[in-house]
Formats: C-alpha cells, structure tokens, sequence
C-alpha cells in the first residue's frame, strides 16, 4: 500500500528538514585492508580471498599502510583534525556477507574529525557541509538473491554470497546534522556528494563510480515544527548509489514523514531502501543504536600512529584541489560563472579539459559536450563519460573543422559515426567519403541552379533583402549533401547578385 505524502513546498513551509549523511568510498589500494588478497571489480565470485578476508579461526590482520596515507589525504582535504593516534574496533554484529561476525571500524578514536566542505549550488550560494569524521573501515561481501524481481531479496528462493568485496578498504564521512538548508536539502545533499566524488577522484584514492558500488551513502531525514526546535526522529535510507536517487530520497522523505506527522503519526527510527523503479523508499528494520553494536578496540590490530612528520609529508603531495582547479580553468577559459556552473552541472569538467588537453579550444570542447553529446547522453539516460566517445575524438573533430575538411554539418555526422562505433573520427571520414567541397567551380554550378530555380528569392537578394539568403545556401547544401563550405557559398553568392 504506497504511503501518503505532503506536498513538497507544503512540507518545507511546516516543518525545517535536517539531514546527514554517511558516504562510503571505498579506496582504490591494489590489496584489501587487512590482507595482501588482490582487489578487482567484476571478478568471478569468491576468487579474491585470503583466510583473514574469510574471517578463519587463527588468521590475524595487518593494516594497510596506503589505506591510511589515503584517508589521512582525504582528513586534509575535508579541513579534518587528523588524530596523531586512532584505534580500530570491533563492531559486532551478524548478516550472511560479514564473514567474521563483526566488522573492523574506527569508533571513539577515528583517524580524521571535525572538518567540513562546501559545496556550491546552482546559482552560485556556498553552503558549508560540517563533517563530524572520516573513518577507516573494512566493506563486507555482497548478496544476490536468485529469484526475485531485480535481484530483490523479496520473493527470491536462495541467496548467493560473494565474499571478493569482504576486507576492501572504506573511507566512510559521517557529517554532522546539516541544518538552514530548508527547501534546498536535497540539493545540498547532491552537491555534497558530487564535491566528495571529484575529491577522491583527484586525490586518486578511489574510483567513486556509484554504479559499481564503490561509491555510495546512507541518507538520513528528519523533521522539526522549527529550526529552535529539537531534531526529529530520523529515518536512515541505506546504501543509496547515485546522485538523483540521493536527492529523490530526501524529496521523498520529507513528503512521507511530513504526511505522517500531520496525521499525529510517529515517526520510526528505522532503516529503509530506495527502490528505484517505484521512485519511494520502503521500511527495513528498526535502527541500531551504538550500544548494540558492542564496540570494542580490536585485540589483534595496534594503535595507528600518524606522526607530525608523516603527516607534512603526506599534505606536500596534495594536488590542486576541485573548487580551485574549477576558479583556474574558469580564468583559462575565459567563461562566465554560468557558463562554468553550467559545465559543472553536467559533469562535463574533466572532459572538456581532457578534450583542451587533446588540442580543442575550450570554447569548442565546451559546445560538442554541453551541446550535441549532452542531448546524446540524456537521450539514453546515461553520464557524458559512458558514451562511446573519448575526449580525443571531440579533439579530432575539431581540428577537421579547423583545417576546412569538414563542416559544422558534416562534424555532425562524423560524431554521430563515432558514437555508433564506426571507429575514430578520421575513420568515419574516410568510410563516408566527407569531405567540404571547396571546389569553385562545383559550387558556382550549384548556386547558379539556386537561383535559376528561386528566381524569386534571387529578385529580393539583389535588392538589398538577405533574409531569403538561407533558401540559397540551403538548396547549395542538398546538392551538395551538405559538403559545401557555408562561407564558401555565401561569397559566390554575394559575387552573383551584385554582378
């Protein structure tokens, strides 16, 4: 039976959201945490095992010390507090794809607390994200159910087990309640979640591709009648791997718990799922608090040590950070703050600059990414980078335009080509056969049929009305089948109706 639900703007207008949230990134070392087993995604089930991954009796861990060196790059980029010591736990607790029973975490002494990020929205406001810590964890296995819908474990006869993902490093940033966000919450909350995605990916300690799960959050909503009022009970949606369903999740949550509210109902701390293909979240079990858990510091494993010393060494090797690069490359570039943010809210920035890198201009890598291969993408429903064409090829494309060979018309089809995978841009060119026609005499001919055919549209030109002036260039163009240079046809027909 689907809940009832408040209008949005009715909801935000009752009651003041507050939000957190919970991002797992899980590191991209070559071996597990505790282990020398090897990490590769996609790998065929239970082969990347070793007996500490399996949780065997008499198997002891040992840390990974890349692990660490990337979480405390990542302490520093988040303005965290890095602990010169911190301890791992026990976090005791029982699910089929945790092989040990308990879970190796950070509890009452994480490696990195206290930091924050901000996060620019849309329109260009800055909203600062308070982050309580940022701490080292262990991912555990991964389920499939056989039999029910979409791999759901609802209505599904058996359960498979693959334990590869069980030991791989985690990194998993805990914010503090996020406050004065209002009607904007889910899209602080998207924001955010993009700002920590293009951290990792230029500190190069994750992959962070959410459908691949390596990437993911846990998305906590609550209500208050107002913002002096004590927080609400919070409902956890767990798990949830992409940046519109993070944004729907929250949408869908303060219409729910609003709906609820208003009919005097309470609200359960509980965990729930988005289900994506009814757009609602669904309720799991009630939430565990701490306690339950049963933390307690690990017997096998020491106190980690990160020394001054390290530390300095470690923050000397940070790159130029998103928010920067983003100010540098606007200034490069030459683009106005929409024209910036309008990059960013498509992903495009590490494209058009791979793309500048090839040897585009900016301002063309920016029209075929934002412009043609934009309606592409959200044609299919997928990210700018999934299409089946590369930064180099945009750059190809470009410099066939730049050196006359080919039309904004036939660039056109040569993409289309690249994205039906007929090869590289000059390989559709050659299959095709496109090629401008620079040909004088060619396109004299077809002018002069132009304009015999449209001696009405000649008349009007040669009294001065260049209106009609595409009739022309359109007709060259289908005579042509479209290879005729524009300005090309434009001059000879200047040249005629003024001789």
């Amino acid at each position: 039976m689907a809940e009832k639900l408040m209008k949005f703007s009715d909801a935000v207008a009752k009651y003041d959201p507050v939000i957190g949230l919970e991002v797992h990134v899980e590191l991209s070392t070559e071996t597990k945490l505790f282990c020398p087993a090897h990490i590769e995604f996609g790998g065929e089930p239970n082969t990347q095992l070793t007996p500490v991954s399996l949780g065997l009796p008499g198997s002891l861990p040992v840390v990974n010390k890349t692990a660490i060196d990337y979480a405390v790059k990542l302490g520093l980029a988040l303005h965290c507090e890095i602990a010169e010591w911190s301890q791992f736990a026990r976090k005791n607790y029982f699910y089929p794809d945790m092989p040990r029973n308990y879970q190796i975490s950070q509890y009452d002494k994480p490696l990195n607390g206290n930091g924050y990020l901000d996060v620019e929205l849309e329109d260009g406001e800055i909203f600062r994200v308070p982050i309580e810590r940022a701490h080292v964890e262990d991912d555990a296995g991964k389920n499939t159910h056989v039999g029910g819908a979409d791999g759901r474990i609802e209505g599904a006869d058996h359960s498979l087990v693959d334990y590869n993902r069980a030991g791989v490093p985690l990194i998993e940033i805990v914010t503090k309640p996020i406050e004065g966000a209002g009607a904007r919450a889910a899209e602080v909350a998207g924001a955010y979640v993009k700002a920590i995605r293009d951290i990792v990916r230029t500190l190069n300690i994750s992959h962070a591709r959410m459908e691949q799960g390596n990437m993911r959050a846990d998305v906590n909503v609550s209500l208050r009648p107002s913002p002096d009022a004590p927080f609400g009970t919070r409902s956890e949606t767990k798990n949830v791997n992409s940046f519109r369903g993070i944004e729907k999740t929250i949408i869908y949550e303060i219409r729910r718990q609003a709906a609820r509210l208003e009919d005097g109902k309470e609200i359960l701390q509980e965990t729930r799922h988005w289900d994506e293909s009814t757009q609602t979240t669904a309720g799991g079990r009630v939430k565990t608090d701490a306690d339950d858990y049963r933390y307690f510091p690990d017997p096998d494993l020491v106190m980690v040590h990160v020394t001054p010393e390290h530390k300095a060494e470690l923050a000397a090797q940070m790159p130029e950070m998103p928010r920067e690069r983003r100010n540098r490359l606007q200034a490069e570039w030459e683009l106005t703050d929409l024209q910036m943010r309008d990059i960013i809210n498509a992903d495009a920035l590490d494209l058009i600059e791979q793309t500048v890198a090839a040897g585009a201009s900016a301002a063309g890598a920016r029209k075929w990414w934002l412009g043609e291969l934009s309606r592409e993408a959200n044609a299919k429903e997928i990210s700018l980078e999934e299409l089946p064409i590369t930064p180099a090829d945009v750059a190809s494309v470009e410099a066939l335009i730049a050196s006359g060979k080919l039309n904004d018309k036939l660039a056109k089809q040569t993409v289309s080509g690249v994205l039906a995978g007929e090869g590289t841009p000059e390989q559709v060119v050659e299959k095709h056969g496109y090629k401008v026609v620079s040909d004088d005499g060619a396109i004299e001919k077809a002018v002069d049929d132009a304009l015999a055919a449209n001696p009405d549209v000649a008349e009007k030109l040669k009294s001065g009305n260049m209106k009609p002036m595409g009739v022309i260039i359109g007709a060259v163009m289908k005579a042509t089948r479209g290879q005729a240079d524009a300005k090309a046809v434009t001059a000879v027909v200047m040249k005629r109706i003024k001789g």
